[in-house]
């Protein structure tokens, strides 16, 4: 990291890469003319460096059919004035997002980081996090590794771990993207959490309870219940007459039971315990 930013501090001032020499780029289906400096475009370009400056190639006119006129634009305003417009809301977000996939695909790593500035801040500042609309768009559209969806996969990362239950679309959509998934695990495991504020589910019954929702336990119980049934009748036999001295079985364990009482429970719990289990 150190070495790319020492990379992009050291970048040649504006007024020595005005060359005279110009290229003409034509973007979209319309064909929108743009007239450049080619050695401004090809000194943060590697990808235009390698059109114009290839031996096999002396044309000064390349086209860009597949791209869009507004990320484009605004690369060219990035391009002479190392700026880029300042989200105000969600939504304007979009253009960053689209101007940051044509940064990787001319492979420009100043434009890259200026981008992932820009959206870092202003998820940080409105104190949100990445929806899952731009987190698909921005999976469909790069490889692992990209710097981008690292940053969107440690920030929903930490909504997860943070939120009190995760929110149904994100559920449905993790559920079918098992490598999005594995990547907000391993975002987690590279926090090196410290051991004792991790839950152990191996712990004892009493401490590992608290890693069920009440409302998984309220259900439990309801489907317990729901599945006693009465013991199959026994076949009637002649009765036996006993003597009246003799003990029912069991007797001495019923009386012991009685003699604790609903509120003097062994283990320590009381009667208000249960069904809550916080």
């Amino acid at each position: 990291m150190e070495s790319k930013k020492t990379e992009l501090s050291q970048e040649k001032p504006l007024n020595e890469l005005l060359s005279r020499s110009m290229v003409d780029i034509y973007v979209g289906p319309e064909n929108t003319h743009w007239v450049l400096h080619e050695k401004l475009l090809c000194y943060h370009s590697p990808f235009f460096r390698k059109t114009f400056y290839s031996k096999s190639n002396t044309s000064k006119t390349f086209g860009l059919p597949d791209e869009e006129d507004l990320p484009f634009k605004t690369f060219v305003g990035w391009l002479y004035s190392s700026s880029l417009p300042v989200p105000r809301e969600e939504a304007d977000l979009g253009l960053q997002f689209d101007l940051y996939l044509m940064a990787e695909k001319f492979q420009i790593p100043a434009l890259v980081q200026d981008i992932l500035q820009v959206v870092r801040e202003w998820y940080k500042y409105s104190d949100t996090y990445p929806g899952l609309r731009r987190v698909q768009y921005i999976y469909a559209n790069t490889e692992d590794g990209s710097p981008m969806r690292h940053m969107l996969v440690h920030s929903v990362a930490r909504l997860m771990a943070l939120e009190k239950g995760i929110p149904a679309h994100w559920d449905k959509a993790l559920r079918k993207n098992g490598q999005l998934a594995v990547d907000i695990i391993r975002a987690i495991q590279e926090w090196r959490l410290d051991e004792e504020v991790v839950p152990d589910a191996r712990d004892d019954p009493a401490d590992a309870e608290d890693l069920v929702p009440e409302d998984e336990i309220a259900d439990a119980m309801d489907d317990s219940e729901a599945t006693v049934v009465d013991s199959p009748v026994e076949p009637k036999h002649p009765e036996i007459p006993k003597p009246k001295d003799v003990k029912k079985k069991g007797d001495d364990l019923v009386k012991g039971v009685e003699k604790l009482g609903l509120n003097e429970i062994p283990n320590g719990l009381t009667t208000g315990d249960f069904g809550t289990l916080r």
